[in-house]
């Protein structure tokens, strides 16, 4: 809602209640409940109080949580040493790697002593992340955290000397012209001592701090990914508990950086997917597409045929790696887990690093409350972070990224020399030169991409996957995915770039439509939005700006 907008109503309805807590923390993903977790251990340990709340903008903890994934239980051992005694839904065993470079028709297995050890899962749990997200809840929950659910933190509040005093939630109840309906309440303000802020890749109160604070200032542009995923109920017979495949290649050209990863579960299910990173050139690729033929590569289509697919999401990636990690901490608060960049790219992991950063905070911060300290810079957290094992691992795999933007053979040659013959210890540390958005060339470079019809039974269309993502929104609530200059998506992204929205966008959000008199005229279809944040990122004007819609809205996925 515009600043103005919202004002008007303070005026009108306000002051805004608030509640006072020693930590407030935006986003009940591994990060946030990791972190919030850790500080009531801190406080039992040393048999003190500390008060700490934890908002969620899903309409339950999980219902926005897509990953892969297959987790490292390096941090949940740490959190939780007993975590097998208290039922940590870590089931599946990673029980074999393959890794293969796919062509049209045939694949290429990569023998097992060739593969750098990032790809060895040997210890390792296939999991549904959104699944962990939950138990880690319900221990928050019995320590004594405050979690509230379906409230979505939309705007940073300061204090007088400039420091994060806390959030406000987001207003309910309001309608497409920004005016109060008969369900309207006024949003609620949550004052911290620090407030941890912990929203998952491409923030929306991370970025507008990022930019304050200058957080990003010396730091390599931050690359990104779109990850988009399918759980599959397959046949038996093809089932394999613990099996991880990953690949690379087709259906990619070699000058763009993806691939894929399949999973299996307990209970005949399996996660597929694919990744592309969004510093993609071609205006005319389509991620959403790229996977959906992906699924037709006879290795693939193996697993699935028979099956039944059962959920559908995507989420951007942060995988900038270490030089693309902004500054951490300013005053009053923190970014961690993936509203900062911990993610692991070349593992294709972040889950355990964004746990690991959350308990780092938490003991910086538990510290500063121990010593009557309040709103000034947590500067013990990053010096405990590159004294901890997580900046070794982040260290170790930092040149992936560069390597991998140079093409998919002279990438994976040389990221192999580097991992096997250096063992990511090489004396140089390649640059990331460019932000996503500004990679997109121009659509005359290119022809347009010619992708195969959806099938209804191994490919699909977006909006019957946007229908088992669960996603809804209030229709009548004000659009979230908003332009801050009406005439360029037409004007420019659709005269140079073609319109790329309706093909980054793996959710039918964009649409190009013809107006009465025959124009043009981009339709935003805002309720179809899974949150992923790909517009935000590849957007080539960075016209487009994601702000948080009415809490509860948005997917509701059940074991993603």
């Amino acid at each position: 809602m515009p600043h103005t907008q919202n004002q008007a109503l303070l005026e009108q309805y306000g002051p805004r209640e608030a509640m006072e807590y020693d930590v407030v923390i935006v986003g009940g993903g591994p990060a946030g409940l990791s972190a919030a977790i850790r500080l009531k251990q801190l406080a039992v340990a040393k048999g003190s109080e500390v008060s700490v709340c934890v908002l969620e903008k899903g309409a339950e903890l999980g219902a926005h949580i897509l990953s892969g994934a297959v987790m490292d239980p390096i941090a949940m051992n740490e959190l939780f040493p007993n975590w097998k005694e208290l039922g940590a839904p870590l089931n599946t065993p990673v029980s074999e790697d393959r890794f293969l470079f796919l062509g049209e028709t045939k694949a290429l297995r990569t023998p097992g002593w060739m593969l750098p050890s990032c790809f060895n899962n040997h210890g390792n749990y296939v999991v549904s992340l959104a699944n962990v997200v939950r138990w880690l809840g319900q221990q928050a929950e019995a320590a004594g955290v405050d979690i509230f659910p379906g409230f979505a933190a939309a705007e940073i509040l300061f204090n007088d000397d400039g420091s994060v005093k806390g959030i406000a939630t987001g207003n309910m109840g309001v309608n497409r012209h920004g005016e109060p309906t008969a369900a309207f309440a006024l949003g609620m303000e949550l004052h911290a001592k620090y407030t941890f802020f912990a929203e998952g890749a491409r923030g929306h109160l991370g970025k507008q701090l990022m930019e304050k604070f200058m957080l990003n200032k010396g730091k390599d542009p931050q690359t990104y990914a779109i990850g988009i995923k399918e759980l599959w109920e397959i046949d038996p017979k093809m089932h394999k508990p613990g099996l991880v495949v990953h690949t690379a290649g087709w259906p990619l050209d070699r000058s763009t950086y993806g691939g894929s990863f399949l999973y299996h579960l307990e209970n005949n299910q399996v996660a597929v997917g694919y990744v592309v990173g969004l510093g993609y050139a071609n205006p005319y690729l389509s991620p959403y597409e790229e996977f959906q033929r992906y699924k037709t590569h006879p290795e693939i289509r193996k697993f699935l045929e028979g099956g039944k697919r059962i959920s559908y999401g995507a989420r951007a990636i942060t995988a900038g790696g270490l030089q693309s990690l902004p500054k951490l901490t300013f005053p009053g608060g923190v970014l961690i887990g993936c509203d900062a960049g911990f993610l692991n790219a070349p593992r294709i992991k972040g889950s355990h690093a964004a746990m690991k950063t959350g308990m780092l905070a938490a003991e910086a911060a538990f510290e500063a409350l121990g010593n009557g300290r309040q709103a000034d810079e947590l500067v013990a957290f990053p010096a405990a972070f590159e004294a901890s094992w997580l900046h070794a691992e982040l260290h170790v795999a930092r040149n992936f990224k560069p390597w991998l933007s140079k093409g998919l053979l002279t990438g994976t040659l040389m990221f192999g020399i580097d991992q096997i013959v250096f063992r990511g210890k090489a004396p140089w540390t390649l640059r990331h030169t460019h932000a996503d958005h500004e990679c997109l060339q121009p659509a005359a470079d290119y022809s347009p991409i010619s992708y195969p019809k959806p099938d209804g039974k191994l490919t699909f269309d977006r909006l019957s996957s946007v229908f088992i993502s669960n996603t809804n929104h209030a229709e009548d609530q004000p659009i979230h995915l908003t332009l801050k200059d009406p005439t360029i998506p037409v004007h420019v992204n659709l005269a140079k770039y073609a319109g790329p929205e309706a093909r980054y966008c793996p959710a039918g959000v964009y649409e190009y439509v013809k107006t009465d008199t025959g124009a043009d005229r981009l339709q935003i279809n805002a309720q179809n939005c899974v949150h992923c944040k790909t517009c935000d990122i590849k957007d080539p004007t960075q016209n487009i700006v994601w702000v948080t819609p009415e809490g509860g809205g948005g997917p509701g996925y059940p074991n993603m």
